[in-house]
């Protein structure tokens, strides 16, 4: 039987000849298939301005030259997401004030975010863990009350919503993600997501170098730009993405609902929040480590001898290296600790059949089942 991975990206055969048209036209970087996705995207989000870039991680860090972070600037957020979220609030010359997550969706507490709130505090920057989006509306709330900015780490909720409105349609700065794991891709890329065209020419400015040219042929530099344009490969696969992403989050959707009708209750396994809003990016498992005779790591190897693949997302990002030489250590933010110590997630992506979703859950109770503890 062959290894089912734990996520795969879908690429039709319409977008790999797009892509070979591309290369064919001698225009492979930033050109007109750029200007067609970032159009096509700002249709998506309502009419919003869009700029796409190589990565979310140089959208975030625009983002945060765009509300003009200054050093020693607090921006607060979740040790629970991949470590670029926190890296570039330091890289922008910020200080990252992590709060602990809601134990039920695993997204930022925004109860803990308003008692971390001091004078230096320069915005929040949330996380849609898996695709669940946190509450848009205590988040706006928060912010409007003590005149901070937003910019939302959407990397995962491309397609996800909240009360009925698409996240990146409405509120401020919005980061989305098209790496090849996420629910669509451009193979690498990211965009933000703004609120107005001088925003969006700032923007510009930030992503090349910070360069402006002129009517008479030359150019100017204002400010330190660096180089973070998307190539019309990467945008031509993004857009032949774009048009399959309510398809793709629609068969995420079957698929994570069929987790949750398949799963034997009786593993211990704590499943994610059940929400008809989330796009289904991931679908993360906590492991009843407390119980079982295994650890995870040998959980996920015999998970690979039985031929599936699964992933951590995420450690704790508070306890890298790094982070504790900033001073962060254990027992800061519990929910985040435990979470990170226990998380799995499993095969989840648009190619997937039911049977493979069987498959996984079948593994889980061959795998659970001998070495948990009464």
């Amino acid at each position: 039987m062959d290894f089912l991975p734990f996520t795969r990206p879908t690429i039709d055969e319409e977008t790999i000849a797009d892509v070979a048209d591309v290369l064919r036209s001698g225009w492979i970087t930033s050109g007109p298939r750029v200007a067609a996705l970032e159009a096509a995207l700002s249709g998506y989000f309502g009419g919003r301005p869009v700029r796409v870039v190589t990565s979310a991680t140089g959208a975030m860090e625009i983002a945060l030259r765009l509300i003009g972070l200054a050093p020693g600037d607090e921006v607060i957020t979740t040790a629970m997401t991949w470590v670029a979220t926190s890296n570039v609030i330091i890289n922008a010359g910020g200080k990252p004030v992590f709060v602990d997550i809601d134990p039920a969706t695993r997204n930022i507490d925004l109860d803990l975010v308003e008692a971390a709130i001091t004078p230096r505090t320069r915005a929040i920057l949330p996380v849609d863990l898996a695709g669940l989006p946190v509450d848009r509306d205590r988040l706006y709330d928060i912010a409007g009350r003590h005149g901070l900015r937003v910019i939302e780490d959407a990397a995962q909720s491309q397609g996800a919503s909240w009360n009925g409105r698409r996240i990146g349609s409405f509120g401020d700065l919005c980061s989305v993600s098209f790496h090849p794991n996420k629910n669509m891709t451009t193979i690498e890329g990211g965009a933000l997501v703004m609120n107005t065209p001088e925003e969006a020419r700032l923007f510009e400015k930030w992503r090349l170098q910070g360069v402006t040219r002129l009517p008479d042929g030359t150019m100017d530099v204002d400010l330190p730009g660096g180089k973070y344009n998307l190539t019309d490969v990467a945008a031509a696969v993004g857009l032949g993405q774009l048009k399959r992403l309510d398809a793709f989050n629609k068969r995420r959707t079957e698929l994570a609902d069929r987790y949750f009708a398949r799963i034997d209750r009786g593993l211990g396994l704590a499943l994610p929040l059940e929400s008809s809003e989330s796009n289904w990016h991931m679908f993360q498992v906590l492991l009843p480590l407390e119980r079982m005779s295994i650890s995870r790591g040998e959980f996920i190897a015999r998970m690979k001898e039985a031929g599936v693949g699964v992933g951590v997302h995420y450690p704790a990002l508070h306890l890298f290296s790094y982070y504790r030489g900033l001073g962060y250590t254990d027992g800061m933010y519990p929910h985040t600790e435990r979470v990170g110590a226990s998380t799995i997630s499993l095969p989840l992506f648009p190619a997937m059949i039911e049977s493979d979703v069987d498959r996984v859950c079948d593994a889980l109770s061959a795998i659970l089942t001998p070495v948990l503890r009464a």
